[in-house]
C-alpha cells in the first residue's frame, strides 16, 4: 500500500555526516541492505523508503538527532520493533528513520514502589521476564511480545489479552522520559501513583504514534505475581452464548479473570490448518469457541475455573471445555491464539479491523457485519476473533476461496466503510488498540468528535510546530 504524501527533500551528503556523527559511523545505516529491514514490514502491506537510518544508544543521541533534524527541517519516523499494524512506523516519503532498538536498558527495577524504568527498546518479553525475575508481573502481552518494544507499546497505547484485567498500555505506564521535536528532554519518569501537579502530560505522548515527541523510556507497574493460573478452552454455539459465559466468569472469579478471547471457527481452523504443531483441544468442531484464563494470587483459580464451566454446562451454554492440565497445553492453547493472524496469509489477501464496541453489542456487531461483507462481496470469509472481555474484536476478512487477490485488496476502503458504519452506530471505534498511522488517518475526521480533532492538530502544532515528527501519521 503506497501513501501519498509531499516527498522529503534529499539528504545532503554532508547531512547525514553529521547525523552519523552523532550516532557513530556504524549506527548510521545508508545502503540499501541495510535500510530495507526498517522499510518494509511483516504484512508486506507498506512499502517505505529512507536515505538514513539512525540507531542511536542514548537520549543524550536522540536528543542530538532531533535538534539537528530541527534546524535543518529533515523529518524524522520514530521506529521501535517495527511491529506495527497500520503503517505508522513505515517511512513512506524518505524521512529519516530514528530506530530505538539500543535503547534497550532496563534502568530500575523497585519492588517496594512495584515499578520498573525500561528504555524504549526493551522488548516486551525481555521486560516480562525481568518481572519475574524479581516475582512480579508486568502484564502486557501480545502476540508479537518477542519483537515489540515497549516504546512502540506505549506509542500506540497497545492493549493485548489482559487488557480485561490490567488495562491497556496507558494504564500501565507511570512516568515518561520523552525527547520533543527541537531536542528538549522531558523527564517525567515518575513513580508516583499519586501527583495531581497541573496536567498529565504524560498521556499526551502515549498513543500518539510518535508524532509529538520519541518516548525514550517508562516507569512501568509491575503487579504480583499469580501464584495460580488456569486455562481453559470452550466450545459453544454463538457469541450470545459466549457473553452468557463471560457474565458467569466475572461473577464467579472474583477479579481473577485476566483473559476472555472469542473465536470463531474459521479463526481456528486457519490456526490448526497452517500452524505448526497446533491442533484443537476439543473433540469435534463448534461453531465459536472462548480461550478464558483466571490468574489468582491464591492457589483457587482451578476451582473458580470449574465452578464457571459447571454452571456453563448446567445452563446450556457450554458445548464442551478442556482445561489446561500443565503448562505445555497452556502454551498450545495460546499458539493457537497466536498464531491467527499469521494462519490467514496462506488463505489469500486478508482486510483486517481493529475496532471496539460495548461489550454487549459484540454478538449483534458479528452478526450484522458478517451479513454486510458477503453482502459486498459474496464469498468474503469472516474470521473475527478477540477480546470479548473488554469489546475488542479483530474482525478480519479474508477473500472468497478461489479469488483474485489483487481485485479483493482493492476492495479494502469500501470493505472498511460498511465495517465502521455498523461499528459506529454501535458508539464503537474504529481503531481499539492497533492505533491509526496511515491505514486510518483519512478516517479519522469523519468519526472523531470535531472539537477533539482540532485540539489535536492545535497540540500538534505547538510541539512539532515543523512538521517534522512522524509526518502523516494520525492526522
Amino acid at each position: 500500500m503506497n501513501i501519498s504524501q509531499p516527498p522529503a527533500p534529499p539528504l545532503p551528503p554532508d547531512l547525514i555526516a553529521k547525523f552519523a556523527a552523532i550516532v557513530g559511523e556504524r549506527q548510521a545505516l545508508t545502503s540499501a541492505a541495510d535500510v530495507t529491514p526498517y522499510v518494509t514490514e511483516e504484512r508486506n502491506l507498506f512499502h517505505g523508503r529512507s536515505p538514513l537510518v539512525l540507531r542511536p544508544g542514548s537520549t543524550t543521541e536522540v536528543s542530538a538527532i532531533c535538534k539537528l533534524a530541527s534546524e535543518h527541517r529533515i523529518a524524522l519516523v520514530p521506529q521501535g520493533g517495527n511491529t506495527g499494524l497500520v503503517g505508522g512506523q513505515t517511512p513512506h516519503n524518505g524521512e529519516v528513520v530514528v530506530s530505538l532498538k539500543r535503547l534497550d536498558k532496563i534502568r530500575e527495577i523497585d519492588t517496594a514502589s512495584n515499578t520498573m524504568i525500561c528504555e524504549a527498546g526493551v522488548v516486551l518479553q525481555v521486560a516480562q521476564q525481568k518481572a519475574a525475575e524479581v516475582d512480579r508481573l508486568f502484564p502486557l502481552s501480545l502476540g508479537a511480545e518477542g519483537s515489540c518494544t515497549i516504546g512502540g507499546n506505549l506509542s500506540t497505547n497497545a492493549g493485548g489479552t489482559a487488557a480485561l484485567a490490567y488495562g491497556v498500555a496507558r494504564e500501565m505506564a507511570l512516568g515518561l522520559e520523552v525527547v520533543l521535536a527541537d531536542g528538549r528532554v522531558l523527564n517525567a519518569l515518575s513513580k508516583l501513583k499519586k501527583d495531581n501537579t497541573g496536567y498529565d502530560l504524560r498521556n499526551l505522548f502515549i498513543g500518539a504514534e510518535g508524532t509529538l515527541g520519541i518516548i525514550t523510556a517508562a516507569t512501568l507497574r509491575l503487579f504480583p505475581k499469580p501464584r495460580a493460573v488456569e486455562t481453559a478452552f470452550v466450545g459453544l454455539k454463538s457469541p450470545a452464548q459466549a457473553l452468557k459465559l463471560l457474565s458467569i466468569a466475572q461473577n464467579e472469579a472474583a477479579g481473577t479473570l485476566t483473559s476472555f478471547e472469542l473465536l470463531s471457527q474459521l479463526a481456528v481452523d486457519f490456526s490448526v490448518r497452517h500452524g505448526i504443531d497446533i491442533r484443537d483441544p476439543l473433540a469435534g468442531k463448534h461453531p465459536w469457541y472462548v480461550l478464558m484464563e483466571l490468574s489468582s494470587p491464591r492457589d483457587d483459580a482451578r476451582a473458580a475455573l470449574e465452578a464457571i464451566l459447571a454452571q456453563g454446562l448446567e445452563e446450556a451454554i457450554v458445548d464442551n471445555a478442556a482445561i489446561a492440565a500443565n503448562l505445555s497445553q497452556r502454551a498450545a492453547f495460546w499458539k493457537l491464539r497466536d498464531e491467527m493472524s499469521a494462519a490467514q496469509k496462506p488463505e489469500g489477501g486478508s482486510i483486517k479491523h481493529d475496532i471496539s464496541v460495548p461489550v454487549v453489542a459484540v454478538p449483534d456487531f458479528i452478526e450484522q457485519a458478517d451479513a454486510a461483507v458477503v453482502r459486498l462481496i459474496p464469498g468474503a470469509r469472516p474470521v473475527p476473533f478477540g477480546h470479548l472481555g473488554d469489546g475488542n474484536i479483530h474482525y478480519n476478512v479474508s477473500q472468497p476461496i478461489g479469488g483474485d487477490t489483487a481485485d479483493f485488496m482493492s476492495r479494502w476502503h469500501e470493505v472498511n466503510a460498511v465495517v465502521f458504519d455498523i461499528v459506529l452506530r454501535m458508539g464503537g471505534s474504529i481503531s481499539a488498540e492497533h492505533g491509526i498511522g496511515v491505514l486510518k488517518r483519512d478516517e479519522l475526521p469523519e468519526v472523531k468528535d470535531k472539537v477533539a480533532i482540532e485540539l489535536m492538530r492545535g497540540i500538534k502544532a505547538m510541539l512539532d510546530p515543523l512538521g517534522i515528527m512522524n509526518p502523516g501519521k494520525v492526522l
